[in-house]
């Protein structure tokens, strides 16, 4: 599931017109990055969330086919939030483990690592697999902790953040109402302290596009790569 239904405010006035994930790095939209990725990765079949101008989103990638996957999509009337947003998609994600990509970073992560993380999940063992990186200027004091058994804790030094990319068994998300908007974070934090959240830590490239000017250094970086 690639995660798109955010409204982006602090890209404004950029994604006024234009979903946060259509806007161009490197000659094509981030979203394209992801797509391009999971489906080197064996990936056929995704769910892509949306609200604010999805109707944009439908059009820019259709069905998949031009880009050799099958998209399912999951509108929202108002953004539901993380956790809510993939409540809100589990009929179309399945009942087997899933891997989630937030639409508004990127990475160079190897999806099929993620993937067979996602295939170790059980509803009555770890429930999510979580990609966590060093912290970047913007978020210095990080998000959880990674021990050594490779558990994640909210709790610990020193601290990581999420990358927003993660595998997650349905059973964490099965217990929220669907349709309403539910932060992810609560979720994640009390799976740990049933110690069912591990993780690793990527040390790849990893950008949050959160921001006008970091998306204007990303272009440039992949512009540069060629």
């Amino acid at each position: 599931m690639i995660l798109a239904a955010g409204r982006g405010e602090r890209m404004r006035p950029l994604t006024d017109h234009t979903p946060k994930p259509l806007l161009p790095v490197g000659g094509k939209p981030l979203i394209v990055w992801h797509i391009e990725r999971l489906r080197a990765a064996g990936f056929s079949e995704l769910v892509i969330n949306h609200a604010h101008l999805g109707h944009r989103l439908e059009e820019a990638l259709g069905d998949g086919t031009a880009f050799g996957v099958r998209i399912a999509w999951s509108p929202e009337a108002t953004a539901l939030e993380t956790a809510g947003g993939i409540r809100h998609a589990l009929p179309l994600l399945g009942d087997a483990p899933f891997i989630v990509v937030n639409g508004d970073v990127f990475c160079d992560a190897d999806f099929t690592a993620l993937r067979s993380a996602a295939a170790d999940l059980r509803a009555d063992g770890a429930l999510a697999h979580l990609l966590l990186v060093d912290n970047p200027a913007h978020h210095p004091d990080g998000d959880f902790h990674l021990a050594a058994d490779s558990r994640i804790r909210a709790d610990g030094q020193p601290r990581l953040t999420f990358s927003g990319l993660g595998a997650y068994h349905p059973a964490l998300f099965a217990n929220l109402p669907d349709n309403n908007p539910a932060k992810l974070a609560p979720l994640l934090r009390n799976a740990m302290s049933a110690g069912q959240v591990r993780g690793e830590h990527h040390k790849g490239c990893w950008i949050d596009v959160g921001t006008p000017e970091r998306l204007a250094e990303l272009d440039c970086q992949l512009t540069r790569a060629g």
